[in-house]
């Protein structure tokens, strides 16, 4: 079987949060709406839309919450229309993904984010080729449900002894475990290590130079 590394995007390949509470506060304000300060938005970075406004926006009815949904794509569309959508890579990132490619795993990505919001992500730092399984929430429920994990993993031709999740937050950790894959959580993304740990992983790395070392090793 092929080894898979899973990476989350959001907080765990990209530094996106500012940019996403700028396109949540503009959403928010034209729906008149109170945005709620960055650490609390930050708590739900990774589920899918409709979900996350869900959590943010509980006294409002589902069909509510998908209109919401639609909102912020609108805001952070016109963010990027605007050159102004900042996600860059996190410092150790681009050689953490040398490093694994080198000793033989595969490299994939699951996201709450959409295919489009993926795909701009990616090619802003030339590194989409490098992925052999991009899954996200166009195509699959939201974390922490294993269906991302489990069709990356029929992608890649790996089992789930293989393959190792790394994310930020405790959705990602869930959705490994429930897939039945190993999960390795970051510290440098949205959700406290606490968090991580009594969520299901394994172990907490500190820097991406970590992660390897981590997934070797385990």
């Amino acid at each position: 079987m092929n080894k898979l590394a899973l990476f989350d995007c959001d907080g765990t390949l990209v530094d996106s949060g500012a940019t996403i509470h700028r396109a949540l506060a503009d959403s928010f304000a034209r729906n008149g709406f109170d945005c709620p300060p960055p650490a609390e938005a930050r708590r739900v970075i990774g589920l899918s839309l409709t979900e996350a406004m869900a959590a943010l926006l509980p006294a409002l009815e589902p069909e509510d919450h998908a209109r919401m949904a639609e909102e912020y794509k609108k805001s952070f569309i016109a963010l990027r229309a605007a050159g102004e959508v900042e996600e860059p890579l996190y410092e150790g990132i681009a050689e953490l993904l040398d490093a694994l490619e080198e000793r033989g795993w595969l490299l994939g990505v699951a996201t709450g984010k959409s295919d489009r919001g993926l795909g701009h992500c990616l090619d802003c730092h030339g590194i989409a080729e490098r992925f052999v399984t991009l899954q996200t929430a166009d195509r699959h429920p939201s974390k922490p449900h294993p269906s991302m994990v489990v069709q990356a993993m029929a992608d890649a031709g790996a089992a789930p002894e293989t393959t190792v999740v790394i994310g930020d937050t405790s959705f990602d950790m869930m959705m490994a475990a429930a897939a039945g894959a190993r999960a390795i959580g970051v510290d440098w993304g949205y959700h406290h290590r606490e968090e991580l740990i009594d969520a299901g992983a394994f172990a907490v790395a500190e820097r991406p130079a970590d992660v390897l070392q981590l997934m070797e090793g385990s």
